[in-house]
């Protein structure tokens, strides 16, 4: 008896079944497993302009910190008045005889009219002392506007309503005018009218005056982020399992607000070294022959007419720190938020 086989394949073929196909996978862009910062200085790293004002800012706080390194290389310094020892160096109007303000191989940058100081030491300094005076400020603000703000936002009541109002108060103040009115009041205080003021109280007087009525406008934006912080879940969770204010303070509310404090000092550090420079300009804060930017802008002002050299270097100096510091801020804000890309 002969077994039919044409079909005794079929049901093989047909128990074949094919396997689903599998999902498409979106492709890994290479941000999965890393955290906010590092995220954050990727995209701080595409931004050109943030790069390069970046550099900017560093070259110039390195060369403020190594003034008197470069200026012991150089071998001249600030005070000396080169153009009284040497009377070829002026001529009897107390202008540099040799053209744009003296240039040359010995004076880099020339000398000052007048007296005859190096120009090129004298601004090292002067960036050495007015980004001292700044970075200091900047730092006390934000630390003071930090603990202030945190402070009230979180406790809320009595002392957000108090710390508001003092807030208010100092925000109303015309700062400048009240630097300059307020800052001789402090050093009559502290120094008898017939002395001398000691460099270092100037400064450390000019440092108290600006931290005292700057940390206000910080303070009023980390009390309102954390005011809305205080209601979110993370924060009730905290509270539930028993953790202390201190803990939730440093754990749960701080590492959300690093966003604005660092945007917010980014943006006062470039404002403090031209208020310092203004006031030092109104003769209030550091005066000659102290050397600042403000000194050497002001000092320029009296003799931009015969020489404007001499006003050209610091005014140059400050306007690229400051518009480098400012595109720097903004570059930090944007990699720090991406939703307020340019």
């Amino acid at each position: 008896m002969t077994i039919p086989t044409s079909n005794a394949a079929a049901p093989l073929e047909a128990a074949d079944v094919t396997a689903p196909a599998m999902p498409d996978v979106p492709p890994n862009k290479g941000g999965d497993g890393r955290s906010p910062g590092k995220l954050a200085w990727r995209r701080f790293k595409r931004d050109r302009t943030g790069v390069i004002s970046g550099y900017v800012v560093i070259f110039f706080f390195v060369v403020a910190i190594a003034a008197p390194l470069i200026a012991k290389l150089y071998g001249k310094d600030p005070y000396t008045t080169y153009g009284q020892n040497d009377t070829s160096l002026l001529d009897d109007f107390g202008s540099p005889v040799l053209p744009n303000g003296g240039i040359s191989s010995d004076f880099w940058f020339g000398i000052e009219p007048g007296l005859g100081r190096d120009v090129f030491t004298f601004l090292l300094y002067g960036m050495r002392n007015s980004l001292l005076i700044a970075a200091a400020t900047t730092l006390l603000i934000t630390v003071i506007g930090i603990a202030v703000g945190i402070t009230a936002g979180y406790l809320g009541g009595k002392t957000d309503y108090l710390v508001g109002r003092v807030i208010d108060i100092l925000l109303a103040f015309p700062s400048t005018l009240f630097f300059i009115a307020f800052w001789p009041v402090m050093i009559s205080i502290l120094v008898d009218p017939e002395e001398n003021t000691p460099v270092w109280l100037t400064v450390v007087t000019l440092i108290s005056v600006m931290t005292a009525f700057g940390w206000a406008s910080i303070a009023r934006l980390l009390r309102g982020e954390v005011l809305a912080l205080r209601e979110r879940e993370f924060v009730e969770a905290a509270k539930v399992t028993g953790a202390s204010p201190a803990r939730i303070i440093f754990k749960e509310l701080l590492p959300n607000l690093w966003t604005p404090i660092l945007i917010q000092a980014t943006l006062a550090l470039p404002a403090y070294v031209t208020a310092e420079a203004g006031l030092a300009f109104l003769g209030v804060g550091l005066t000659s022959p102290t050397p600042d930017w403000g000194v050497m802008i002001q000092r320029g002002s009296d003799v931009y007419q015969s020489d404007i050299t001499f006003m050209l270097f610091p005014g140059a100096t400050m306007v690229i720190f400051v518009i480098a510091f400012n595109l720097l801020g903004d570059s930090v804000r944007d990699a720090l938020d991406p939703k307020t890309k340019r």
